[in-house]
This record gives C-alpha cells, structure tokens and sequence, in this order.
C-alpha cells in the first residue's frame, strides 16, 4: 500500500538531516568541553583537583571524533555512540545530583543540552535504519 505524496526519497533526506544535525551537535558538545578546559564556559564550584586536566580534553577529542563516525552512517556505530553517550550523561547526573551549581552552570548545560539532543538524534537514525530493513508488508 502507498500512501499518496510519501516518497522513499522523503525518509532519505530526513536521515540526512537528522545526520547533519548529530554530528553538529557533536561538534557542539566538542567545542563546549574545549570552552570549558579554557575556562570560558564555568563549571560551577569545580575545582582543577575534583578532576583531571586532561579529562575535558579527551572528552571534546571523543565527541569530535565521535561527531565524523557519524559520517559512515554504520548502525553499530550509531549504537555504539548513544551507548556511550547515554553513559557520559548518566555519569554526569550520578555524580553532580547534588551540585546544582555544577549542573545548572554554563559548561554543564552547554554540554548535556546538546548530548541530550545528540542522543534524540543518534536514537532516531537507529530506529530510522532499522525501519528501512524491516520487510514491508504488502497491502492492498
């Protein structure tokens, strides 16, 4: 059965988009760690010594690389990332629940506001490309 004016093309170029969209949400969350690591954006009551240096660094060098993995448009990739993207904000809320200063703070929301969409987004491609393999049923 084919629905009139839907076109396979039409789901291709929302993937498409939603692609681009993920990986400049990656680049986002890349480029808010870079901003926190030269303290432009605040952390709240974080101090050097409650992490270290390094960390924002490999966290904004993941989530740029992670951004161009997007690229490939792989499934087990995409599930990969949300995996890992679900983990860093999991970690975030566990360890920050009662620093509200830190998760309300400038780098705190910059962060998880776009690894939030970006996990929307990855989810949304893996339900997409798994759709596109479902068999279709054939109607009348």
């Amino acid at each position: 059965m084919k629905v009139s004016g839907y076109s396979g093309n039409h789901a291709h170029s929302n993937r498409l988009t939603v692609m681009w969209v993920a990986v400049g949400l990656a680049m986002v969350a890349a480029l808010s760690y870079m901003l926190i690591a030269w303290r432009v954006l605040g952390v709240g009551s974080l101090q050097d010594s409650d992490a270290p240096a390094a960390i924002v660094y490999v966290c904004a060098a993941c989530y740029f690389v992670g951004g161009l993995l997007i690229l490939l448009q792989k499934r087990w990739l995409l599930m990969t990332g949300a995996v890992i993207n679900a983990l860093v904000m999991f970690f975030f809320f566990s360890a920050y629940t009662n620093k509200l200063d830190v998760m309300f703070s400038a780098g705190g929301l910059a962060t998880k506001a776009a690894q939030l969409l970006l996990e929307i987004a990855l989810l949304y491609l893996i339900l997409a490309e798994g759709h596109l393999h479902m068999p279709r049923l054939q109607g009348h």
